[in-house]
């Protein structure tokens, strides 16, 4: 068959032989016999702090011994920088960390580490895509920590598949998890993102692993921003912000004051929110641009929002408050090129479409924080003395609340 029944797109089918499936013959839970949860030793391991506060923040307060983390990222992004500077701070400390690269040879690595100012014995660099030459070494050094730059590069000799195709994702991603809980190694994982954002390959990676961290960021813009779509060992809420610079990523410990940084003042359609992001709140400048439109049906795009979210407050705002938008495009933008997915900005939201409809610029001074109803009605929201002390911090002079 050419074409996939289920998507209906052609070349997206893989042939896998039958036979008997390679890997590790048992699994590291194999042998252990039921035992009653009231006898379960669940005593919490100590975290191994890596010393780059804002990820240490995203992964719980550090890194758990024995746990397995996919860090995935758009090509160019700093996922390779991330990693390999996190390896230089734990090996400075005097944790053993072997460095797999499988996309670069030692010599490139080593570039980079200079750059990064790395220079530790104790970070072990070694440029291997074969997985049975990987899991011989590491079985040999059992070194406390170990990166595989990027996990769709490594095969396995026993699957006659090409590296980064399903068999051999989940063949390597399998024996990779059973030798970190086998042997108590912390295993970090690169992987790919696809177009649409998502982890390249199979989305089982993400269902194998303990924590799957995404590194976002615009390419034009210095910093990065790290967030958590999964963790056992800690909440997926909160983020960590980093900037670029030439010797490698600097933790930011006031997002808010850097995302505000180039808001311009008394512009119509330009509002400060105050989403939460974990325990954290974060000031963001919404921007919005409310035209007249030639189509047939007016443009409503969305950048760092969700669209549908924006498509009923408008509708409530014509609703509500009479507002004439059925003809109009409208253009909304998070600055900075962060994402709000709380419902805590809805009320900046509809301001800074009404601002920039009736060309009317907010108060620079002023936040505005609430969640809006299907009947226009305003809601309250956790967290209010966080997002205030915020704005506060930062020498905003009124808050709109509900």
């Amino acid at each position: 068959m050419g074409k996939c029944p289920d998507c209906g797109e052609f070349g997206t089918l893989l042939e896998e032989h039958e036979g008997s499936r390679a890997g590790v013959d048992r699994s590291f839970g194999a042998g252990d016999q039921p035992t009653a949860i009231t006898e379960v030793n669940a005593d919490v391991e100590e975290r191994v702090v890596t010393g780059l506060l804002e990820f240490d923040r995203v992964l719980g307060g550090g890194i758990i011994p024995g746990s397995v983390i996919l860090i995935g990222g758009e090509p160019g992004i700093g996922k390779s920088t991330l990693l390999l500077q996190v390896g230089g701070m734990l090996a400075s400390d005097g944790h053993r960390v072997l460095y797999v690269s499988g996309e670069e040879s030692a010599k490139q690595t080593k570039l980079r580490g200079e750059r990064l100012g790395i220079d530790s014995e104790s970070l072990l660099i070694y440029p291997e895509t074969c997985l049975e030459e990987i899991m011989e070494k590491a079985e040999y050094l059992k070194p406390p920590i170990m990166m595989v730059d990027s996990v769709q590069t490594v095969f396995s000799q026993e699957l006659d598949a090409t590296p980064g195709t399903v068999s051999q994702l989940r063949e390597v991603t399998s024996r990779l998890i059973n030798l970190a809980k086998g042997l108590d190694i912390t295993v970090f994982l690169v992987g790919h993102v696809t177009k649409e954002g998502i982890l390249a390959g199979p989305k089982l990676l993400e269902h194998m692993v303990d924590t799957v961290l995404y590194f976002e960021g615009e390419g034009t813009l210095s910093f990065r921003i790290l967030r958590a779509a999964k963790n056992r060992f800690g909440s997926t809420n909160e983020i960590g912000v980093f900037e670029m610079r030439g010797e490698g990523l600097r933790d930011v410990n006031n997002p808010s004051e850097l995302f505000l940084a180039e808001r311009p003042l008394d512009v119509s359609g330009s509002v400060v929110v105050a989403p939460m992001e974990g325990t954290r709140p974060l000031l963001l400048e919404l921007q919005a641009l409310v035209t007249s439109s030639n189509l047939a049906n007016p443009r409503r795009m969305a950048t760092g929002l969700d669209t549908s979210r924006v498509s009923l407050l408008v509708a409530i705002l014509e609703k509500k408050l009479g507002l004439n938008l059925q003809n109009e495009d409208i253009f909304l933008n998070v600055a900075g090129g962060t994402r709000i997915e709380e419902p805590a900005a809805d009320l900046g939201v509809a301001t800074a479409i009404a601002s920039s409809f009736k060309d009317q610029p907010v108060d620079p001074h002023t936040v505005v924080i609430g969640e809006v109803g299907l009947a226009g009605e305003v809601r309250a929201v956790p967290h209010m003395e966080a997002r205030l002390k915020e704005a506060r911090k930062l020498g905003f002079k009124r808050c709109i609340i509900p």
